[in-house]
């Protein structure tokens, strides 16, 4: 999805029953016009912590409008892991500068 932007979009409703989380997420799951990555949860507090590629965080607003979502804050976010960070990383660029497939 190219030109996409990165989103963490936090709901945060304990009063919201499961079976209707779950059928929002039915929902969600098929939005052509962003994408859902994926949904980190507290299903006992009801909170969701869910990211999402989104041209912009207007489209986002409409489409939980649209389905009366609601969330508590919406932020575009970048994304790293540790394995960029820690000897992994290292033991990848030194085996990939050696690899068959260097350039490719």
């Amino acid at each position: 999805m190219a030109g996409m932007k990165k989103f963490m979009v936090v709901h945060r409703d304990p009063n919201i029953s499961w079976d209707s989380v779950q059928e929002n997420w039915v929902k969600l799951a098929n939005i052509k016009s962003a994408r859902w990555i994926r949904t980190c949860f507290n299903k006992e507090q009801g909170v969701r912590y869910c990211v999402w590629l989104s041209p912009d965080e207007d489209k986002l607003e409409s489409i939980f409008k649209e389905l009366e979502v609601s969330w508590e804050s919406m932020l575009e976010v970048e994304e790293t892991v540790p394995d960029l960070w820690g000897a992994k990383w290292e033991e990848h660029l030194a085996a990939e500068a050696k690899a068959d497939t260097l350039g490719f």
